[in-house]
């Protein structure tokens, strides 16, 4: 079972809220961060993604937890007639994202909206194809929000996870633990205004179910074909689903 680790710990409000406000926060410095704390690789993460998911040719797509829009502006480049539907928290983090496309062609692709992954405002067996990337775990019920997902996919349609993952082999793991214990939280202590936030999102990935632990649970809420990836050295997994 999941572990529930929220990001303010003496905060009364739940998890939903929190995350709400921690990305608000630290909406301006994220594509920066995420650079240096991944050290580029999610880069080449979000590349595996588009490839799976554009090789279905769907023709709408909906990216969960957007944050600031990069996969699904990857999307837009990557694709013709499409229709894609970045869906976030928090607006903070779609203001970001809608600047970056402003002006430009593809942002008659894109829409950015502010939901809830738990209560999606969609109606069912509406999109081809969903992604979520560094998002899951940031659900405050996570057998709920994939049950959405699940509702609003279309049949055959596929839907893609990236999320970080505890590496399980020597010397990774013990590399792997250090970096998140002791680095992180001192790159968002030194960059990021908001000096919880990282301590969050380390927290949240070490003990958020990866695998075949997640494996499991997508596949008790009724998703066909499911697979997992890990990636460099098991720090992070795609994992991939059909309805």
């Amino acid at each position: 079972m999941e572990e529930k680790v929220k990001p303010y710990k003496d905060s009364s409000e739940g998890k939903k809220r929190q995350v709400e406000q921690m990305f608000d926060t630290i909406s301006e410095n994220y594509d920066g961060m995420n650079r240096v704390i991944s050290l580029g690789s999610d880069i080449s993460w979000r590349k595996k993604v588009i490839k799976l998911v554009t090789a279905k040719k769907p023709k709408t797509i909906l990216d969960i937890a957007t944050g600031t829009g990069d996969l699904a502006i990857q999307f837009a480049e990557a694709t013709e007639n499409v229709e894609i539907i970045g869906l976030d928290l928090s607006e903070g983090m779609l203001s970001v994202a809608r600047k970056k496309v402003s002006g430009k062609p593809i942002s008659e692709k894109i829409k950015f909206i502010q939901g809830d992954s738990e209560a999606l405002p969609f109606e069912d067996n509406t999109f081809d194809a969903i992604t979520v990337s560094f998002g899951i775990r940031n659900f405050e019920n996570l057998e709920k929000g994939l049950a959405e997902i699940l509702r609003v996919l279309r049949k055959d349609g596929i839907f893609v996870i990236l999320e970080t993952s505890v590496p399980t082999k020597f010397p990774f793991k013990q590399g792997y633990h250090f970096y998140a214990k002791n680095v992180l939280p001192l790159i968002g202590r030194l960059f990021s205004k908001d000096k919880v936030a990282y301590q969050y999102l380390s927290e949240s990935a070490s003990v958020f179910p990866f695998g075949q632990e997640l494996n499991n649970i997508l596949r008790k809420i009724g998703f066909m074909n499911v697979d997992n990836k890990p990636q460099t050295f098991g720090v992070a997994t795609i994992y991939t689903a059909t309805k």
